[in-house]
């Protein structure tokens, strides 16, 4: 008797270790295959473009704009290969099932497989939240069609992406500078980083003190005896802190009732108050309650996944991404907070198993999402399974990066369906009145946490990396009203406003997500566009925006302030959902956003203008290139304008006296190459008067009484000095350009000093070296403490110092300036030493020296962290070796390789390197603008 046919199935998915790990849940009748990826999209440049389109007018673009938006879909040259083994698979099969991710990005790709492969036999959706034996059998078991309104959702979302970057990268390829690109959403996402950076730049410090207090309890008590209050208010009139000052004048606000103490008036208050008594005027106490926090999401998983972990965006989502495929974790591209009653069922026995039952609530946790524009109807991001596996359980299948993230993925769910942390919250306010009859009132908070609850489980960080974390707990002594306390010590302390922190990857995407900007899937990608196109680059875990950045965005706001506007941005991802929807027509959207529309509403000035294509094509005349490539920034000593040029080769500074001619404007002394690694917020008046004397600059400081030749104020290749006729002397350390005086500058050039002879008649002479100050006689020498004493050491002080026995090997190390606690980055210690330089901060690797306008006591730990991941970004130090004596002709032989190693260097490295001005440059070629286009979304 024959036997009966098998049905033979293809489950095509996206990626080969995706296939792999389902096809060991299926049967011997699937054949699973990979996809990899996409498989058709817009053709990225001319070379894409098929013969018979490529004289068409709207091949550029690869959309037919004029009829219907009809874009041109082009296969991949690598994947062209797998299609042929998809198609040849698909004939020899029963039936198709097309199992790609379930979002916009997935379903689109599941329709292009389908109008790619064309199959003769039946095709079905197949989907699925997590990769484990029950949902693969349970996803094959009940297909879907392709839901047209995702891949009509999709679509519209390429095209008009593809519109918009095609469209507008030409601009500033015109306007700004070749190879450029701007894009719907990564334009919006510079601009966000660029408007902090604008905000660091008008910033300007305040000073305000207040005074700390340790205070303790008379008598013997239980627990602690002792704890810290805070100066908050005097006579009744509130103490003012960081929030009283406006930011861009580091001046009290308008109306701000407040006392501002200096550090005269912090100290004698504090000396005032020293010997009289404290007193309890009021204790109050409140229940302290916090809720669990939402399972990840995208957004969420990425942010803590930077704070804890120290991943990239990138780094995140790759990592995730392998989690997923190998069934540890559910579907990593989600703004959904929901959890599915398995999941919930499973997070509350492992919960009663691991912590006990107190910690199950009574019933379940359910949350809502806050994102705006939520729209995929996914889970939240949880282990996968009907029954979590513990980190240790996955201890030996994992390891680095993906044991981490798991882990951190594990507890965070768990920890979203425990019970809440309760305790106790307490706020005192003491008085004491001064020897002056001063009324002097001090705070402290405490708090107490009775059940820790979830926070047993996860406790999420702060970008704040000042901030209390969540489970710390402040203890205070048993206080009631009236009871008497004594002040052990009263310090006065000073305190420094601080500019807004720049972006990170982390807090980028939480101000994108809350603006409604972009969506799950493509928030890494953002991240890593806005670094590679040059607009962004990373200091440490900080994103500072680039002279480019700046240039782009005062185009965009200036000349097409929509495009970039976030209510707008936000605006057209609503208009993708309704298409996701099904309530609105992409094509109805296209259309008003490209060619414009005689019915759209007031607030849709794209639309009532007539579109994105007469906007770009009508305006180009109106741009003024010059303008907005010019970036202000202060006025100098000298009432010139200071200004940021972004040319062709690089940026450069140009100062502009506004009663000088062109030509003098345009002279190379008022002009100088910023050099790589500057961030625009460090262009301060000392910075920028620096660069501009090492730019071929110099500054008169007046005429020596002496000689009566002037003495100038210069800088080289090992900084600034001062020089008259033929006398140099180099600024000691503790010296700034900014301030260098006539006199100081005739002292610096009256060294070498002669400090007199010894009985032998051998002359003593004190100089200052690249090591530090010294006093020499012949061939022997000793340090001097300070360099002050190259004027005043005398020669019975010289020849003391002389005959003493030189110190062998390294003196005792000196304690350090300052403890700064873990880099951030690389989590080793960070502390700031005085060295013969001055001081600087080291991890033990590799050291930062302190800038002029640092000090020891005001270095942040994220300025700590930046100035080191510099130094690391530079690598070690080279280490000197003795060059051989090459011959002539080994010589000539290399100098080619020199050259052509020279001229990979990027025209922004030239220019820094060779402090040339961009108007003596050559001009570059220009890109071809199919190639350039290829780069514009």
């Amino acid at each position: 008797m024959p036997s009966e046919a098998r049905t033979t199935r293809l489950v095509i998915v996206e990626s080969p270790s995706k296939a792999k790990t389902i096809a060991g849940y299926l049967g011997p009748d699937y054949l699973v295959e990979a996809s990899i990826g996409h498989v058709r999209d817009l053709p990225k440049n001319a070379d894409e473009v098929p013969e018979q389109y490529k004289g068409e007018p709207w091949a550029r673009l690869g959309v037919d704009v004029d009829n219907g938006f009809h874009p041109l879909y082009v296969i991949s040259a690598d994947r062209k290969q797998q299609i042929a083994k998809l198609k040849k698979l698909a004939r020899e099969v029963d039936e198709v099932f097309l199992a790609t991710d379930e979002d916009r990005e997935g379903e689109a790709i599941a329709w292009h497989l389908l109008e790619t492969i064309k199959p003769k036999v039946p095709v079905h959706r197949m989907v699925f939240h997590e990769i484990t034996r029950p949902a693969i059998q349970a996803a094959v078991a009940n297909p879907r069609q392709i839901d047209q309104n995702l891949v009509d959702a999709q679509e519209a979302r390429r095209i008009l992406d593809r519109l918009y970057g095609y469209e507008v990268s030409p601009v500033l390829w015109k306007k700004v500078m070749p190879k450029l690109s701007a894009g719907r959403v990564q334009s919006v996402a510079t601009r966000i980083v660029v408007e902090r950076e604008r905000q660091r730049m008008a910033f300007r410090t305040a000073e305000y003190w207040d005074i700390n207090a340790l205070l303790a309890v008379q008598g013997q008590i239980e627990g602690p005896r002792q704890f810290n209050a805070t100066l908050i208010a005097l006579n009744g009139d509130r103490i003012a802190t960081g929030k009283d000052f406006e930011p861009t004048t580091g001046r009290l606000k308008p109306g701000a009732a407040v006392v501002q103490l200096d550090e005269g008036g912090a100290r004698g208050l504090a000396a005032r108050l020293e010997g009289q008594n404290f007193t309890v005027t009021r204790v109050e106490e409140k229940p302290y309650r916090r809720r669990p926090y939402a399972p990840f999401i995208t957004s969420t998983l990425q942010q803590e996944a930077a704070r804890k972990l120290r991943m990239s965006s990138a780094q995140a989502m790759r990592t995730a991404q392998r989690l997923y495929e190998n069934g540890y974790i559910t579907y990593m591209r989600t703004d959904s907070v929901n959890l599915s009653e398995t999941a919930i069922a499973a997070a509350r026995r492992q919960i009663a198993e691991l912590y006990g039952e107190r910690s199950v609530p009574p019933e379940p946790r359910r949350y809502t999402g806050k994102v705006k524009n939520a729209q995929e109807a996914h889970e939240a991001i949880r282990p996968a399974g009907d029954s979590f596996r513990t980190p240790a359980e996955v201890a030996n299948e994992l390891s680095g990066d993906e044991f981490r993230l798991y882990e951190l993925i594990w507890r965070r769910t768990v920890a979203s369906q425990m019970t809440d942390a309760v305790g106790n919250s307490i706020s005192v306010r003491i008085r004491a009145v001064s020897s002056a009859q001063e009324e002097a009132d001090f705070g402290a908070t405490g708090k107490t946490i009775t059940d820790p609850g979830f926070l047993r489980a996860y406790v999420e960080s702060s970008d704040d990396e000042n901030a209390e974390a969540e489970d710390a707990e402040r203890r205070l002594p048993n206080l009631v009203k009236d009871q008497p306390l004594t002040a052990d010590e009263l310090a006065a302390a000073g305190h420094h406003t601080s500019p807004p922190a720049r972006y990170t990857e982390a807090s980028l995407v939480k101000a994108m997500e809350e603006l409604g900007i972009g969506r799950p899937s493509t928030y890494a990608s953002i991240m890593q566009t806005i670094q590679d196109r040059g607009y962004v680059e990373k200091r440490g875990q900080a994103l500072i925006p680039t002279f480019i950045a700046f240039a782009v965005v005062n185009l965009m706001e200036t000349h097409y302030p929509r495009l970039v506007d976030y209510g707008f941005t936000a605006a057209m991802e609503n208009d993708l959902d309704g298409i996701a929807g099904g309530d609105h027509a992409s094509l109805d959207f296209l259309t008003s956003f490209y060619f414009g529309s005689q019915t759209a509403g007031a607030d849709d000035v794209i639309a009532r203008s007539g579109g994105l294509r007469k906007m770009v094509t009508e305006n180009l005349t109106a741009i003024d290139a010059r303008l907005i490539n010019s970036i202000p920034l202060f006025d100098d000593e000298q009432g010139r304008h200071i200004v940021v040029r972004v040319g062709r080769y690089g940026p450069y500074l140009q100062r502009q006296d506004p009663g000088a001619t062109e030509e003098q404007t345009n002279d190379p002394s008022n002009r100088v190459s910023i050099p790589e690694g500057v961030a625009p917020d460090e262009l301060t008046p000392e910075k920028v008067e620096e660069l501009f004397l090492g730019g071929g600059g110099e500054r008169s400081l007046g005429d020596d009484p002496a000689t009566n030749e002037p003495v100038l104020l210069k800088s080289g290749r090992f900084g600034p000095y001062v020089q008259s006729g033929e006398r140099r002397g180099s600024l000691f350390s503790s010296q700034s350009p900014s301030t260098l005086t006539l006199e100081q500058a005739i002292k610096l050039l009256s060294l070498p000093r002669l400090v007199g002879k010894d009985p032998e008649g051998n002359e003593i002479i004190a100089k200052n070296g690249r090591y530090g100050p010294y006093v020499q006689r012949g061939t022997d020498s000793r340090s001097l403490a300070s360099e002050d004493q190259l004027f005043t050491v005398t020669l019975d002080e010289a020849l003391a110092l002389l005959a003493a026995p030189k110190t062998r090997g390294r003196a005792a190390a000196k304690p350090p300036l300052r403890e700064m606690g873990p880099d951030p980055v690389t989590e080793k210690p960070m502390v700031i030493k005085d060295g013969r330089f001055g001081p600087y901060v080291t991890d033990g690797e590799f050291n930062a020296s302190l800038r002029r306008d640092q000090t020891p006591e005001e270095l942040t730990i994220e300025q700590a962290s930046e100035m080191l991941a510099e130094k690391r970004a530079k690598g070690p130090a080279p280490k000197k070796r003795t060059a051989k004596k090459a011959p002539a002709k080994a010589a000539a032989d290399k100098a080619p390789a020199k050259k052509a190693a020279a001229k990979k260097a990027t025209p922004a490295k030239k220019t820094a390197a060779k402090k040339a001005t961009p108007a003596k440059k050559a001009p570059a070629k220009k890109a071809a603008p199919a190639k350039a286009a290829a780069s514009a979304e």
